[in-house]
């Protein structure tokens, strides 16, 4: 068993004036280290696109992960799919991604842009196999994972992007390659490269994308832990074992809350010295503690990561505001998305005598509910999450 794992991430745009995306992706586990990635492209736009795009997306996935082979899923798609009353066919391109036991990938791709594997930060050129299934051309291939390998899988709206505009052709497949070879060395997560690609196809668009566009970023990289320290122990007896076990773990360690900081530091035996630098005027400043990663104020931080992780999993509009701010919330977020691929919470349930202000609205249930929360979006980001109570 090596240590790689599967960084998953996609944005779509839509084709403008329409409310439905004609593109669909969808990732199915199979267990902690193999997935299948679907990214589905529906015939035309809107409506029809959108219904054939996520039968075919979810049904290809489903099959795939239950072990059925490539022939099965795609004769059951052609029997499935509803035939287009104007074209007379029932029409989905789709390219599949199946992680195995993250040491190797199946690529099957069906009439969409062939997927773009970076390499040791150049574009790798993987063989091909050509198969006719059901009398469609399939391309098949199967590579071995290396670490930072990425592979970039597209909906033909990224390579339309320009026509008629900045480009006579479009943004030609070389062009795309040499705009990923620019950014992938750079490290960033499959959700941001992936929002930094589908971003230059709007802008190539002129913001009226003339079609549906996708890109879904599967980034192969190491295990990262991370242990995060939210609030102190509902019995102060445990004070001692909480503390205890949260240090034993490997990884970086971020502490929440200003009593939690301060039983952390009598634990450690050192001296907590907070920061009077703000940063940001809704999150609270930040303190520092030898032995201890990141410290910071609890619930208004920890809501403002929430906030900033439910935007990461849809539009990512926020990726400026925390991926270079210094502030509480900012640094716990890149920790945390861009950082950590298992994260260990160890949650304190003692209710805050400063919380009981009538006027905050703040309580125990809304502390709980943000834990609840925050390992929901970080699983939906493809984290492993563990979550421990005192």
């Amino acid at each position: 068993m090596n240590d790689l794992c599967a960084d998953i991430g996609y944005k779509s745009i839509n084709h403008f004036g329409e409310e439905l995306c004609g593109d669909h992706v969808d990732i199915v586990e199979e267990n902690d280290n193999s997935t299948v990635v679907v990214l589905a492209d529906g015939l035309g736009s809107g409506v029809k696109a959108s219904i054939l795009s996520t039968l075919t997306s979810k049904i290809i996935s489903t099959m795939m992960a239950e072990g059925l082979p490539v022939e099965e899923c795609v004769s059951t798609i052609a029997a499935t799919l509803p035939v287009c009353s104007v074209r007379g066919v029932a029409y989905s391109t789709f390219t599949i991604i199946h992680i195995k036991k993250n040491e190797t990938a199946e690529i099957i791709q069906y009439d969409n842009p062939h997927v773009i594997i970076i390499r040791d930060d150049v574009n790798y050129d993987y063989p091909k196999t050509e198969l006719n299934i059901g009398g469609k051309k399939i391309f098949s291939s199967v590579i071995k994972l290396q670490e930072n390998d990425v592979f970039v899988a597209m909906s033909d709206g990224c390579p339309h992007a320009g026509i008629g505009r900045l480009y006579n052709f479009g943004w030609k497949r070389e062009d795309i390659i040499d705009f990923i070879e620019t950014i992938a060395p750079a490290g960033y997560t499959a959700k941001t490269l992936s929002t930094m690609i589908v971003d230059e196809c709007n802008k190539l668009y002129g913001f009226e994308p003339g079609d549906d566009a996708t890109a879904c970023v599967v980034r192969i990289r190491k295990r990262e832990p991370m242990n995060m320290l939210f609030g102190p122990p509902s019995n102060r007896d445990d004070a001692e074992r909480m503390m205890s076990l949260f240090f034993s773990k490997e990884g970086k360690h971020i502490i929440c809350g200003g009593t939690t900081s301060s039983i952390a530091a009598k634990y450690l035996g050192k001296e907590l010295r907070p920061t009077l630098n703000f940063e940001r005027s809704d999150v609270p400043p930040i303190a520092e503690l030898e032995g201890v990663d990141l410290v910071t104020e609890g619930v208004i931080t920890v809501n403002k990561v929430l906030e900033y992780a439910k935007d990461y999993l849809g539009e990512n509009e926020h990726y400026e505001h925390w991926s270079f701010k210094r502030d509480g919330a900012s640094l716990i977020s890149r920790l945390l998305f861009e950082e950590a691929t298992d994260i260990n919470f160890y949650v304190g349930r003692a209710i805050n005598p400063a919380h009981q202000n009538p006027d905050l609205p703040i309580n125990f249930s809304i502390k709980m509910n943000l834990v609840t929360e925050l390992s929901e979006c970080l699983k939906k980001m493809g984290k492993r999450i563990k979550v421990s109570y005192f």
